[in-house]
């Protein structure tokens, strides 16, 4: 039995995968981590460990961009997401657009109005709230515009 899952669906529930994503036999890959561009490290590190309790487990400079990265995981062997900031004389340091392509990172959770609480006394209020007949998720914004989706499983 698959999951669901919501994402650009937009609170109608799709099998997951679909039978067209399902792993192909001619590449061998794996989905290893989300790589997001963010204008303040601290900023950024503070919210992704404060308020939705990831931990940092490495920070690194990164001579090839002039960059530093910052990798956080929620669990141990969990999906990482890795912070790049990049400073002034950075070819990489360009415009910053929110998401530059990035749609929303999810996380799920069984208790959606203290997590929804929880982001509000640390300063990012709900910026959307979704509910279906069977369905409810939320988004916040973190520091740097991205749309952080928290959504309830189906029981």
């Amino acid at each position: 039995m698959g999951r669901t899952s919501y994402g650009a669906s937009f609170g109608k529930p799709r099998a997951y995968p679909p039978a067209a994503l399902r792993r192909g036999e001619s590449m061998k890959v794996k989905f290893a981590y989300t790589g997001i561009r963010v204008k303040d490290l601290e900023a950024s590190v503070k919210f992704y460990t404060s308020v939705l309790g990831m931990k940092e487990v490495e920070r690194f400079s990164q001579p090839s961009t002039k960059g530093t990265v910052a990798i956080l995981v929620m669990e141990e062997g969990g999906h990482q997401l890795e912070l790049n900031h990049y400073p002034e004389g950075s070819r990489f340091d360009t415009k910053y657009d929110v998401g530059e392509g990035l749609d929303h990172l999810a996380f799920e959770t069984t208790d959606l109005d203290g997590v929804l609480a929880e982001a509000r006394k640390a300063g990012y209020p709900a910026v959307l709230e979704m509910q279906d007949a069977v369905h409810r998720w939320a988004y916040i914004r973190d520091p740097n515009g991205i749309w952080i989706e928290f959504f309830v499983p189906p029981s």
